[in-house]
């Protein structure tokens, strides 16, 4: 049995982060969804609401159990006996990243292998940051994420505003 791990902030998961969930569950037999307590960016959500908005964006998906969890994410992916990670690439900057990334988690964990997929053409220009960006500017992002993470974005945004 094969167990991945499918590591972001999800701050907010999109439909790119939909994909790539959605394409590593037909390879593997378990993939985890986990979601980064405190990345080195500003975050929108806490971590329980970005938690619960990818649980139930990935309720459909038998195979796929999402998490939180803090840390080195290789050591993340050890403890729950994962063989791999799962990446997103859109551009060609994404990769020059990744490749850095994947060679200092395989000096920490060689064990631990690092799966790239490749976005959709559709999914390119998309990324959380470009969704809170349009979000926080009152611009319509319901074509970016699902109905639900939508309205999550609109209330968060009014929340901010009233202060």
């Amino acid at each position: 049995m094969t167990k991945v791990v499918f590591p972001g902030s999800f701050d907010p998961i999109h439909y790119g982060h939909i994909d790539i969930a959605t394409r590593a569950a037909k390879l593997f037999d378990e993939v985890v969804v986990a979601v980064y307590d405190r990345p080195l960016k500003s975050l929108l959500f806490d971590p329980a609401t970005r938690i619960a908005l990818v649980k139930e964006t990935l309720a459909y998906l038998e195979n796929v159990s999402v998490m939180g969890y803090s840390g080195l994410t290789v050591d993340f992916a050890e403890s729950i006996g994962a063989t791999a990670i799962v990446r997103g690439l859109r551009v060609f900057s994404d990769f020059e990243l990744e490749f850095r990334m994947t060679l200092a988690n395989r000096r920490l964990k060689p064990k631990i292998d690092t799966i790239a997929l490749i976005t959709t053409e559709e999914n390119t220009f998309l990324s959380s940051s470009t969704v809170k960006e349009i979000a926080s500017l009152g611009g319509d992002v319901s074509s970016m994420v699902p109905e639900h993470v939508n309205r999550a974005l609109i209330a968060r945004y009014r929340e901010i505003e009233a202060g």
